[in-house]
């Protein structure tokens, strides 16, 4: 039976219902077969869009627009790699070091059949980033990059085949120059930079971070002897004058005059609590580029920030020992343990020419109080209300450890200056009387046995 088409706008009679018969949540629709709907609708929907806004679409799908296909870099015919050969940079000792020496290959691998290339250069660069500039948006401000050693591993176009191809280099970094630093103010660090540049002008560049360290060594322990007036206390302590970012120093503390007598009552201090800490205290200059040395006041000024923080501390209300019976006045020892707290990335000591200053300060703060007693009962004291805070502070260096390394002038062999340029010759005319030849009849023939004498 072929299928009916139904007219376009009019319901067909079987789909039509009576308005008595019509279900009570289709009240609110609009019957089918008349024209007055949809030109209510058209005219609403010019009113309620206006006639210079797009009309949605009926159908509520939209056309994304064409951004077109994403750009895809072209291939580079080769890539960089450096492998450093040498042990970590460290320098050993002050800025009067040797400083450290450091070697590698670089590595230009063809990934092509081969490739043409005009020049391929590297440099060692010396970046002093400043982290609060003069102007925050002027990257001349910002960034003060020094080249330290330039190498041109090529002077004319050649052509490298489809191979891995290398390149040694080596340095000897003078010992005056700071160590790598990261701190709230500024950062310095090195790089190798490579550049290579094709026959096609394509440019090939690879950057390779080198860190340098440095490491004092262990020098004897300081002894620090302070006073405290209007009191007699006397504090000494004994401490490691250089520490390390991980481990431990022991601090040795005596605290001496602390027992004043009089005819028959004495007056004596005791330790309530000793609190102690590690500040950490940068100080940088952030110098201004020639555009902005109105800033400043001038040419060659700049603004100096200052920053501290806390890298280790520790309260102790007990642990030491007290003798008032000591002779001169009595005695408070105390030994213990100070660290850097674990996890706050401190910063070694380190004074660079571009401004940046990084120190380190032990502070030791002890409460005492005071009190009386007689000379005859010491047990039973009666506190005089009165108490004193007794502050010092000690200057220490925190380095990096030296481990077992040595620096690289100590690793060569000896030199020996007098040793002539070739060995000497021998005298085939000998002037002087005929060596005796000594007998040789006592002497074991050594001749050649028979094959069948070796069974």
């Amino acid at each position: 039976m072929p299928s009916r088409i139904l007219p376009f706008g009019r319901s067909h009679p079987s789909l039509r219902r009576d308005s008595k018969n019509r279900p009570s949540h289709l009240d609110h629709l609009t019957d089918l077969d008349t024209g007055d709907h949809h030109r209510h609708s058209a005219a609403m929907d010019f009113l309620h869009f206006g006639s210079k806004e797009k009309r949605p679409s009926t159908s509520g799908l939209t056309t994304p627009k064409n951004k077109g296909s994403p750009r895809i870099a072209p291939a580079k015919p080769a890539r960089i790699e450096i492998q450093m050969e040498s042990p970590p940079c460290v320098f050993y000792g002050g800025p009067n070091s040797s400083g450290a020496l450091f070697s590698g290959r670089l590595k230009f691998i063809v990934t092509d059949l081969e490739a043409r290339m005009t020049s391929i250069t590297m440099d060692l660069k010396a970046t002093a980033v400043t982290k609060k500039p003069v102007a925050k948006d002027c990257p001349e401000c910002i960034h003060r990059i020094t080249t330290l050693k330039t190498w041109n591993f090529i002077t004319e176009p050649t052509t490298y085949d489809h191979d891995t191809h290398q390149f040694p280099f080596s340095y000897l970094l003078p010992g005056h120059l700071p160590a790598t630093t990261h701190c709230v103010l500024a950062s310095i660090d090195y790089a190798l930079e490579v550049r290579a540049v094709t026959a096609l002008t394509d440019v090939i560049t690879h950057q390779h971070p080198i860190r340098v360290q440095r490491a004092l060594q262990p020098s004897p322990e300081k002894q620090s002897v302070r006073i405290f007036p209007p009191t007699n206390l006397t504090v000494n302590v004994i401490h490691a004058p250089i520490i390390h970012p991980i481990g431990s120093f022991l601090i040795q503390f005596r605290m001496n005059g602390v027992v004043e007598k009089q005819q028959t009552t004495q007056t004596r201090w005791r330790i309530k609590k000793l609190d102690w800490r590690i500040d950490e205290h940068s100080k940088n200059v952030s110098p201004a580029c020639p555009k902005h040395w109105n800033k400043v006041g001038g040419e060659g000024k700049g603004q100096q920030h200052e920053e501290m923080r806390n890298i280790g501390s520790d309260c102790l209300k007990k642990g030491w020992k007290t003798d008032f019976e000591t002779v001169g006045g009595g005695q408070i020892e105390l030994e213990f343990p100070a660290s850097i707290r674990p996890g706050v990335n401190p910063v070694c000591d380190v004074e660079s020419p571009t401004g940046l200053v990084v120190w380190h300060l032990l502070i030791v703060e002890i409460i005492v109080a005071e009190e009386h007693a007689k000379n005859s009962g010491q047990k039973h004291a009666v506190p005089t209300g009165a108490a004193r805070v007794l502050r010092t502070q000690f200057k220490i260096v925190v380095t990096e450890r030296g481990g077992l390394g040595i620096s690289w002038d100590q690793e060569q062999p000896p030199m020996y200056e007098d040793v002539p340029a070739s060995p000497p010759g021998y005298v085939m005319d000998y002037p002087g009387e005929e060596l005796p030849t000594p007998p040789n009849e006592d002497l074991e023939h050594m001749g050649i046995r028979d094959r069948d004498s070796w069974n």
